[in-house]
């Protein structure tokens, strides 16, 4: 059984015992939270497609850790105009592990 749920404007296709990482969510590691927003469920045979949501559905899981990505530099550059401009930024994630789906 797989679905597809939607956190942070994103979409993620999701499977029992499977590990996502989301934008920042303002839990602690260990905290279960559930996710309502549930765009799609699909068993072998059956799949169920909401308009938009489906009513009921949910999808269990736990959160491991909050982390952050690698660098990334982002170096903006002019010739001729003694134009430079470097920053850097690391994007903060969630690692969640995906416990049950109620369809």
């Amino acid at each position: 059984m797989y679905a597809v749920v939607r956190t942070g404007n994103k979409q993620y296709r999701v499977e029992e015992g499977s590990m996502i990482d989301v934008e920042k969510l303002p839990h602690e590691a260990g905290d279960k939270i559930e996710l309502t927003d549930v765009l799609l469920v699909g068993d072998g045979e059956k799949t169920v497609i909401g308009q938009p949501v489906i009513d009921g559905a949910s999808v269990s899981v736990t959160v491991v850790e909050q982390w952050r990505s690698k660098r990334i530099i982002v170096f903006r550059y002019r010739q001729r105009t003694k134009y430079r401009s470097k920053r850097g930024h690391r994007q903060h994630y969630t690692r969640l592990h995906v416990d049950a789906i109620k369809a």
